[in-house]
This record gives structure tokens, sequence and C-alpha cells, in this order.
């Protein structure tokens, strides 16, 4: 899942030891969430949200077009 969660949290000068422990996860959960290797709940995604003051819009919006574009290429 793309995701912005990774300049969000550069642009607030935070680690993502930092963020992790903020949202009450494991530094690794964050890393995978940036990567979009994880697809995080709802709640822990509000949680990132106001960690780096961010809508969940601005963080993990997806157009229709890439959700369709993403779908075709598995």
């Amino acid at each position: 899942m793309k995701n912005n969660v990774k300049i969000a949290r550069v642009q607030m000068d935070m680690t993502q030891a930092q963020l992790a422990e903020q949202t009450g996860v494991t530094r690794q959960t964050i890393s995978l969430i940036e990567k979009g290797k994880y697809n995080p709940t709802l709640k822990l995604c509000l949680a990132i949200c106001d960690g780096v003051h961010k809508s969940l819009d601005e963080l993990f919006w997806i157009d229709k077009e890439e959700r369709t574009d993403d779908t075709k290429n598995k």
C-alpha cells in the first residue's frame, strides 16, 4: 500500500523509533508501513496521522486509477 508516512515523519524530524513509540507499535512496523509491505488498521493509521500532524487523506489516500493499476499488476 502506497503512503506518505515516511515523508511526513521526516518533515517532523522524527525517527521511526520515535513515531513507533508515539503510536504504540514497533519500529519494524513503522518501517514496513513506510515500505508499503504492511497494511495498518484504521486505528493505527489515525494514530500515525496524529503523530505527524497530517490528515488521513494526506498520508494514505490513493487515487482510484492507482488502485486499479495496483490490482492489475498482481
